[in-house]
């Protein structure tokens, strides 16, 4: 296989899991910092659906052109 179907699988894949509302991450914001004492609160954020879209599409177009590159 060549190497931009593979990558366009895997963008594929990755895509439908963004897509499909599972992919979160999570960031530490400090609220408070007097001298010693700290105060930081972890948010956890939501990747929005149209990333995952995008994955797709883009995975989408690197399979059919890896495959219609082949038969030339």
């Amino acid at each position: 296989m060549k190497v931009s179907v593979i990558v366009g699988i895997i963008l594929i894949a990755a895509g439908i899991y963004v897509a499909a509302g599972q992919a979160s991450y999570s960031s530490n914001k400090d609220v408070l910092k007097i001298g010693g004492l700290e105060a930081s609160v972890k948010e956890s954020h939501v990747v929005p659906p149209w990333v995952g879209a995008v994955g797709i599409a883009a995975g989408g177009l690197l399979v059919f052109a890896g495959l219609r590159g082949g038969k030339r």
